[in-house]
């Protein structure tokens, strides 16, 4: 597809169309994902990664045109000047994607023509009842066909299953999960696979990252918890290390005490010495005076 820039569009391009993601756990379970992602790419030294979510996504004039008009066609039977609820089938975007290298700055939208003709390398979209055929049909297309999308995920949150799909000459074939059950990225370098927690106070089985030895990749949270414990322990190192010290201490001065009474000992034993050998000195003296006298 060219990447030339669009002529000026003759119409507003619609920057959100209003409406929140399926429920607060597909909103919290973007928020999670887009962070591990980041937080994976810093890792790896890209700089220039961008990671987004719930926003759209423009490739074409088309498209675009096509998105205006359903958002007009919308506000006609919100305001009632149109009677049935019209469709909305033009695409918007995915709920989760990554471009490896972007310029980074502030975006409402992602319009290819301004990134350099640039589409993501990574998708994740969270399914629901009222999604699940497009994006398993008409998306993971256009992610194929359009986009050239190297790797495609999909999730169902509160449920186990993950499919995930990789861009091999130009059409998508399915990853096949590991001995765990996890699914390797290429564009992560990581696993992608399941975890029952809590996140934001909300417990529940979310999509998270692994390293391919099984150790979670950690959130902000988790990093400030596992610092906090690294710190405790660091703290309780140190203060047994004191004990030790101490402990020695007074050991060593047990033992310079034990060392003053053995000396104290071996002077008394000495002075003892010294006086019963004085004692026999006095005595043979006293014997040689006596004999003296009976000699006389």
């Amino acid at each position: 597809m060219s990447t030339n820039a669009l002529p000026e569009l003759d119409f507003e391009l619609v920057l959100s169309d209003g409406e929140p993601l399926e429920t607060h756990f597909h909103v919290l379970q973007m928020v999670l994902f887009l962070e591990l992602v980041r937080y994976r790419m810093a890792q790896l030294g890209r700089e220039r990664a961008f990671a987004g979510g719930d926003m759209f996504i423009y490739y074409s004039l088309e498209q675009a045109r096509a998105v205006a008009e359903e958002e007009h066609q919308m506000a006609l039977f919100e305001s009632g000047l149109r009677p049935d609820k019209p469709k909305k089938t033009a695409f918007r975007g995915p709920d989760a994607f990554l471009v490896k290298d972007a310029v980074q700055h502030d975006r409402d939208v992602w319009k290819v023509w301004e990134e350099d003709g640039r589409y993501p390398d990574l998708i994740l979209e969270l399914l629901s009842p009222s999604t699940w055929e497009s994006d398993y049909t008409e998306k993971k297309r256009i992610y194929q066909d359009v986009f050239g999308t190297s790797e495609y995920f999909l999730f169902t949150p509160n449920q186990e299953r993950v499919d995930a799909f990789r861009l091999l000459d130009g059409r998508y074939q399915k990853i096949v999960p590991s001995s765990s059950g996890r699914l390797w990225s290429r564009e992560l370098e990581l696993e992608v696979g399941t975890w029952h927690g809590t996140y934001e106070g909300q417990a529940g089985r979310w999509l998270r990252l692994f390293h391919p030895d099984g150790r979670l990749v950690p959130t902000q949270d988790e990093r400030a918890e596992q610092e906090r414990e690294r710190a405790e322990q660091a703290d309780q190192r140190a203060e047994q290390a004191e004990e030790r010290v101490e402990q020695e201490r007074q050991r060593a001065e047990q033992e310079r005490q034990r060392a003053e009474q053995a000396d104290q000992r071996a002077e008394q034993e000495r002075q003892r010495a010294e006086q019963a050998e004085e004692r026999a000195r006095a005595a043979e003296r006293e014997l040689a005076r006596l004999r003296s006298r009976l000699g006389e």
